[in-house]
């Protein structure tokens, strides 16, 4: 709600007139709010810069805060929570979010609830802008035609005008899995298509093996060439794609295989899953492990051609502490890698036997069919990933 309300005016300019300023610079600013971070973006001609950065300063630290702007995106943002609830994609992702998470609070949706919406008043807001937006929390990515003697001048004027705020973070167990398959489903009625999501907690960004288990993972299901998409795709012909993936931040992220299918290619569609995670331990290929290696390296050549790709890259430096060179080392960990040390990440990472098996569909004519996964009875869910009794 803070992202959405900083761009509707400043202090000094109506929701109109600040558009009209950033169009009129033919630039583009945008705020919006992640899991763990509050971000402004802005894109902006060589020659408009000074201009279209006085536009980011003023809507960072002269908010307008204007009462009937709240009460649209309120109104709104409850109306969008009530539409995507409806969604069988963005409910599976936010059940699956509270399975893998729990009581942590990366389990919940930024967009929060209709009741959590309706609840908060405009002094929320404020109250929240004035302890935690701390000038010492922030990062500044640039990237363009511009060096560092005059980028640092440029950003002088926010760094001395923002206060540094004492903002204490609360502390969040991370939950500790039980390292026991279970099988849910979320019931959407007549549903012709289902999703699925399979996984459990894995590793944080910064883990040593994150980067070499994205790598391994490649095969599996890393891009459109892996094994999942292979045959639930183009064999089968099941789902548009299916994929598997790491992710993570300064906190453990997720494993995490996906797929939307048929619903009456559900229950198959889960076994295709499990088995080809099940036999990824096995040995690769020396040719499918040179396969892998070419991808990274060649993608690598052209990955970081646009501003966007090279913002991204400073980004994580800025985040997560990465030395400069940190994709010379990620190239390094790839060109290193061999059968046997790829063949160990996957025995040690890719544990179908441990792992979450989540469906969102139509129960009456699937449910019955996910016992054949040999986890026991799936236990039903509704949409907000409460036990249906």
């Amino acid at each position: 709600l803070i992202t959405d309300m900083m761009m509707e005016g400043t202090a000094n300019k109506t929701p109109i007139e600040l558009e009209e300023a950033i169009d009129a610079l033919g630039s583009s600013i945008y705020m919006y709010t992640s899991k763990q971070n509050i971000n402004i973006e802005a894109t902006t001609l060589k020659r408009n810069f000074g201009a279209t950065l006085a536009l980011v300063n003023e809507i960072l630290l002269e908010p307008r805060w204007d009462e009937t702007e709240f009460d649209r995106i309120k109104r709104e943002t409850a109306e969008s929570i009530k539409r995507r609830g409806a969604v069988p994609s963005t409910i599976a992702s936010n059940v699956y979010n509270k399975l893998i998470y729990g009581d942590h609070i990366l389990a919940n949706s930024t967009l929060g609830t209709v009741e959590s919406v309706e609840s908060i008043e405009l002094d929320d807001l404020k109250n929240y802008y004035t302890a935690n937006f701390s000038a010492d929390l922030a990062t500044i990515s640039i990237v363009g035609d511009i060096n560092r003697s005059v980028a640092v001048k440029a950003f002088k004027g926010l760094v001395d005008k923002w206060e540094v705020k004492d903002v204490i973070f609360p502390e969040y167990e991370i939950p500790t899995p039980d390292n026991k398959p279970k099988v849910y489903f979320v019931d959407v009625p007549n549903a012709k298509q289902s999703e699925i999501r399979i996984g459990y907690l894995g590793l944080a960004r910064t883990d040593p093996d994150f980067y070499p288990a994205t790598v391994m993972n490649m095969k599996l299901g890393g891009n459109f060439s892996g094994d999942v998409n292979l045959v639930l795709r183009e064999e089968k012909g099941y789902t548009y794609g299916a994929r598997t993936r790491f992710s993570g931040s300064k906190f453990p992220g997720k494993f995490t295989a996906s797929a939307g299918v048929r619903s009456n290619t559900t229950e198959e569609s889960l076994n295709i899953f499990k088995d080809l995670m099940t036999v990824y331990g096995d040995p690769i290929s020396e040719d499918d492990l040179d396969f892998t290696k070419n991808v990274l390296l060649k993608s690598n050549a052209r990955r970081f051609e646009t501003l966007g790709a090279l913002r991204g890259m400073i980004d994580n430096i800025a985040t997560y502490g990465f030395p400069f060179d940190y994709i010379k080392d990620q190239e390094k960990i790839v060109r290193k890698m061999t059968v046997e040390s790829h063949n160990e990440l996957a025995r040690k990472l890719i544990r179908p036997n441990e792992m979450i098996y989540l469906v969102v569909g139509d129960a009456a004519t699937q449910l019955e069919g996910m016992k054949s996964l040999g986890f026991g009875d799936p236990i039903l869910l509704d949409a907000n990933g409460i036990p249906v009794q």
